[in-house]
């Protein structure tokens, strides 16, 4: 099952669950004993939270991919120069090799999204996936504060490890 296939079988299933957890609290709150109305309010919230969350996920696909697109139209995405195990698995060394120099990179340009997107696949290729998440987040606010990117969005959106180039 792909990571997209996957969301929306998730997505699906939170859909549900809110629709059954507003249906317990409709009924709860409608005995109008205190602890009733009490355990019936909070069930209003559970969906309200689950939905703030795939809201958060789908946006942060969805930005991350423009942020993809973007820069591959410009020719910058990471070419994938990781060396691999004979299973297909990312050398540790050679990931750590490139996070170096993608740190680095980033370092020196504290305020370019481009370096700051290719450190966050760097941290994927690396295994530090909430490195990873938290660096695209950076990348994708300095897009926004900068105003570049000026591509529509596609339709869709992608949960999991940011593109790569294979050139």
């Amino acid at each position: 099952m792909t990571s997209r296939t996957g969301f929306f079988v998730l997505s699906g299933v939170l859909a549900l669950v809110a629709l059954i957890c507003v249906g317990e609290g409709v009924q709860l709150v409608a005995t109008g004993k205190p602890l009733g109305i009490g355990l019936g309010l909070c069930a209003f919230v559970i969906p309200v939270i689950g939905i703030w969350f795939l809201r958060q996920t789908v946006r942060f696909g969805r930005d991350s991919e423009r942020l993809a697109r973007e820069l591959e139209a410009e020719g910058g995405l990471p070419v994938d120069e990781l060396e691999r195990t004979e299973g297909g698995r990312i050398d540790r060394a050679s990931a750590d090799a490139v996070f170096t120099r993608r740190k680095a990179e980033a370092e020196a340009a504290p305020g370019d999204w481009r370096v700051f997107f290719r450190l966050a696949v760097a941290y994927a290729d690396a295994g530090d996936v909430p490195r990873a998440r938290r660096t695209m987040q950076h990348a994708i606010k300095l897009h926004r504060a900068t105003g570049t990117g000026s591509t529509p969005d596609g339709a869709g959106s992608t949960v999991g490890r940011p593109a790569r180039s294979n050139a």
